[in-house]
This record gives structure tokens, C-alpha cells and sequence, in this order.
């Protein structure tokens, strides 16, 4: 099979590049897709209670706001939906192959294309690949002793199992994190026991989410100006929000003051508040929004455990303290494999270098976007290119604005695209640079932001607005271009 471009993942990301790609005029790509239908994250994730934490009417995309928006922080459900409708309004989904993984991607230097190889065998050539796999999609497992061994029903929060019954049994969930802060409030009132088995209590504010009425929707939907505006203020709200993140001062402390309140008011025991109070800065690991986990620790049948977790055993956890928990289910609120960006993918570029191994000290890219080494090869949300203050959705937008540019100027310069490895590295060095003394390296926590080494591959260190500026449009100064021989 050949196509000009092959786009990996239907999720934000792979809608959007291929949305863009139809409105230029570009029909010749292809989307695969490991999963069975779109969404990416929002396909995979389906635990009770999930939802995003990012307003819905800004978490969408600019060129395809939705004026019935049921909630002010959507669900999963809810999102996964939005993104069908687009697929079906901008004609995308017959382009997506389903329950088709990337396994491998190689460079022909000689052909000037990309052969890639599925999990099940099929070959694809492409001139041009642009990977939207994002990160919140491999699930991450506790490394504890023995934990193989437990012999009832075992998942994580991203596989959950609904076959699974829940209703009076002994609940193990290990880990505090986003995910579990949703499903715990939600699995809590049918558990006999829930015991959760906190490392690291997270930062916690009040979750503004209220069913958005009919008759704003019915405005929204007569007044786009209206709906927009809306949208605006929302981006300004929280765009001012990483100055927090960026350095110490009034913004970051009003931020801790807000979530000690919203604990104060919610924990009354003097003991649980102990122990689900931080010791890091706020801000060093994603702040979390909730109105129910707080009350759902105070529930009698909630056991929150911050001793660490010795071993697994068939039935029952162990803690380093001697005691013995029996357990039924055991449910891993633990995340994904964030800073290991493409796992499981294997993609060689020029000089048979596999981009794990040109990742070897940390992974990086240039505007998060193109990797020396790799010709035609374009990341969206590739490393330094996360947030924890504003929409993902807007990074992406202007990730594939700048991919779209990069395309329209290979067809003036040569098919062969591949940045320079100076501006590569001038951008990294920058980077961390910048990154060094926000709160996210520097705020005492070790959290997902951060690789093995203590540093971020991962986040943002600005603002989306500076991040737009920047992405606006490939300059060519910062590559190389070549013919196919």
C-alpha cells in the first residue's frame, strides 16, 4: 500500500492532521489505529467517572466548536462522541484502518519514503509519517514484589473491566492520581471495603463542573460570537495560570492557598488530613480537581493506606508495616508511560539509528515536533509539548498548522525534509534551560513530568501563546532539503 501520508492514532491529534490535510487538498493519507474506534484517549479510558479536566468548551477544536456541550467538564463519553462527529462532518473515518498497530517504521534513504509495518503484517509506504500517538495510552504498572501472584480480578483504571462485579467486595486500588480521584468517588458506595493505597497525596481544588442549561446551548448554537467569546475568557483564565508554574511568587502561593482550603473544608479528620496533605509545591505534580474524593475518604468503608506495599499475595496485599489486607479486586490507578515516548513503536532513521537510541539521554525534538535523523518524520505532542495549566487541544493545533507549513514547503524546496541537528539542539538546550527552575523540577516531587534523571521531556516550559508564536511557520533556515535520487 502506498499513500503520501500516514498518520498513526485517531485521536486529537490524527483527526486534526487529517482534517487539515483534506481541507488543503492533500487526499492522498491514510490513519491506522490500534484501537477499535476513535478517540485515542478518549476511547481507552472508559473507568466510571471519567472526564476531562479542562473545560469542555475549550477542550475542542477552534475550527469546530460545539454548542451543546452537556457539562462544563465533558466526560469521556461525551468527548469520544464529539470527536465521531467530526470524523463523520470532515469525511476522515473512511480513511482509518482499525485495529491497526505501528510496529515499525524505516527510513529508504535511497526511495526517499518511510516503509512501515503494522502488527499484523501490512506494508505501507508513505513519503511522509506524522505520529499522533500522544502518551496517555500505555498503561503504567507498580513495580512490587510478587504482584503477578494475586489470583482474583486484576486491572488498570485504562483497561477497566465492567464484567468485573464490584458490589460488596474487598477493593485494592493502588495509586491517587487523576484516573483514581474519578473512578474511587464513583466505586466507593458498592465496595464492602475500599482500600486505597496512597505514595504521594496530591494537590487537590474545587471542581467548578455544573450542567451547562438548554437554553445557553440553544444561544451558543444561534450566536457562534457568543460561544467563542465564551471560549476566550476560558483561555485567558487559565493561560495566566502558568505564570504559577514558571516561577515562585503570589500566583503559585494563591494556588496552594485555594487547595488547602478546599481541604481544610472537606477533611475534618485531623489524622486523614495529615496524611493527604503535600509536602511539595504546588503545581510540582498535576494539580488535580475534584468535589467528591475529599468525602469519599471519610466514608466508613474507605481505608486510605500510606504505608508502602510490601507484597502482593493471592488474595491479600501486604504493608511494610505487617499488616495483612484481604483483597477481591485489585485495580491500578497508576498511570501511563509518559516520558517513554513511542513504546512498543520501532522507527529507524537515516543511518539505521532507531529513535530510542538517538533518545538514549532524553528524549527531545525539535519544537517537539521533527527529530534530527529522521526525514519527513513529524511528532504531534512530541516531547516538551505537554501542559499543566491550558488545553492540549491548542498545542496540537498549532503543531499541525506548523506540520501543514512544512509540507506546503517541501513541495518548493525538495521531498526530503530534516531539521538541522544545531537547531535541534539550540532548542533543547533552551528548553531545559527555561525548565530548570519551574515547579516542575524544581518544586521537591518526583512526578510523571520528569524521565529517570529528574528532568522533563515532557511539559511545556511557557505559554501556549508563546508556543503558537514560535509554531507559526516553518522557517527553512532550520532544515535541510534534498531530491530522491
Amino acid at each position: 500500500m502506498n499513500v503520501d501520508t500516514l498518520i498513526v492514532g485517531a485521536g486529537f491529534s490524527g483527526l486534526g492532521m487529517a482534517i487539515k490535510l483534506r481541507q488543503a487538498g492533500m487526499n492522498s493519507f491514510l490513519i491506522i489505529e490500534k484501537s477499535e474506534g476513535i478517540g485515542g484517549t478518549w476511547w481507552e479510558n472508559r473507568y466510571p467517572g471519567c472526564a476531562c479536566d479542562i473545560p469542555s468548551h475549550l477542550y475542542s477544536f477552534s475550527f469546530d466548536l460545539n454548542p451543546q456541550w452537556s457539562r462544563m467538564f465533558a466526560g469521556s463519553k461525551e468527548i469520544q462522541e464529539y470527536l465521531e462527529q467530526c470524523a463523520q462532518r470532515y469525511g476522515i473515518r473512511e480513511k482509518i484502518r482499525f485495529k491497526t498497530r505501528l510496529q515499525e517504521a524505516v527510513w529508504d534513504e535511497e526511495g526517499g519514503l518511510w516503509h512501515a509495518t503494522t502488527a499484523d503484517g501490512t506494508k505501507i509506504d508513505a513519503r511522509v509519517i506524522v505520529s499522533g500517538m500522544g502518551a496517555l495510552h500505555v498503561p503504567h504498572y507498580p513495580e512490587i514484589k510478587n504482584i503477578d501472584r494475586f489470583e482474583g480480578p486484576a486491572f488498570h483504571s485504562a483497561t477497566w473491566d465492567s464484567t468485573v462485579d464490584l458490589k460488596g467486595k474487598n477493593i485494592a486500588v493502588i495509586g491517587t492520581g487523576a484516573s483514581a480521584i474519578q473512578f474511587v468517588p464513583q466505586i466507593a458506595p458498592l465496595a464492602g471495603k475500599l482500600m486505597l493505597f496512597q505514595r504521594t497525596p496530591p494537590w487537590i481544588v474545587p471542581k467548578l463542573d455544573h450542567p451547562i442549561a438548554e437554553r445557553w446551548q440553544r444561544r451558543f448554537h444561534k450566536i457562534p460570537g457568543l460561544m467563542r467569546l465564551f471560549r476566550t475568557l476560558l483561555f485567558w483564565g487559565l493561560e495566566l495560570r502558568v505564570l504559577g508554574f514558571l516561577r515562585k511568587g503570589w500566583l503559585r502561593a494563591q494556588g496552594e492557598k485555594e487547595a488547602r482550603k478546599h481541604l481544610n473544608a472537606q477533611v475534618q479528620d485531623p489524622e486523614l488530613r495529615a496524611k493527604v496533605t503535600p509536602s511539595y509545591e504546588f503545581g510540582c505534580k498535576r494539580v488535580l480537581i475534584s468535589n467528591d474524593f475529599y468525602p469519599t475518604l471519610a466514608r466508613p468503608n474507605v481505608e486510605l493506606v500510606t504505608e508502602a506495599i510490601a507484597e502482593v499475595r493471592a488474595h491479600s496485599i501486604v504493608t511494610t508495616d505487617g499488616i495483612e489486607r484481604p483483597v477481591d479486586v485489585l485495580i491500578y490507578g497508576t498511570g501511563f508511560h509518559v516520558t517513554d515516548m513511542l513504546i512498543g513503536t520501532r522507527i529507524t532513521g537515516r543511518n539505521g539509528v532507531e529513535i530510542h537510541e538517538a533518545w538514549r539521554e532524553r528524549a527531545s525534538a525539535f519544537l517537539g515536533i521533527t527529530v534530527a535523523g529522521f526525514p519527513n518524520f513529524f511528532l504531534l505532542l512530541g516531547p516538551n509539548t505537554g501542559l499543566g495549566h491550558n488545553s492540549v487541544v491548542l498545542m496540537i493545533e498549532a503543531q499541525v498548522r506548523y506540520v501543514m507549513s512544512c509540507l506546503r514547503m517541501m513541495r518548493r524546496r525538495g521531498p526530503v525534509m530534516d531539521v538541522r541537528e544545531t537547531s535541534q539542539k539550540q532548542f533543547v538546550e533552551k528548553t531545559r534551560q527555561r525548565l530548570a527552575n519551574t515547579v516542575w523540577q524544581a518544586g521537591g516531587c518526583k512526578s510523571w513530568y520528569q524521565d529517570k534523571s529528574g528532568e522533563s521531556p515532557v511539559v511545556w516550559p511557557g505559554s501556549v501563546v508563546a508556543y503558537r508564536r514560535q509554531t507559526r511557520a516553518a522557517s527553512a533556515s532550520d532544515y535541510q532539503f534534498g531530491k530522491v535520487p
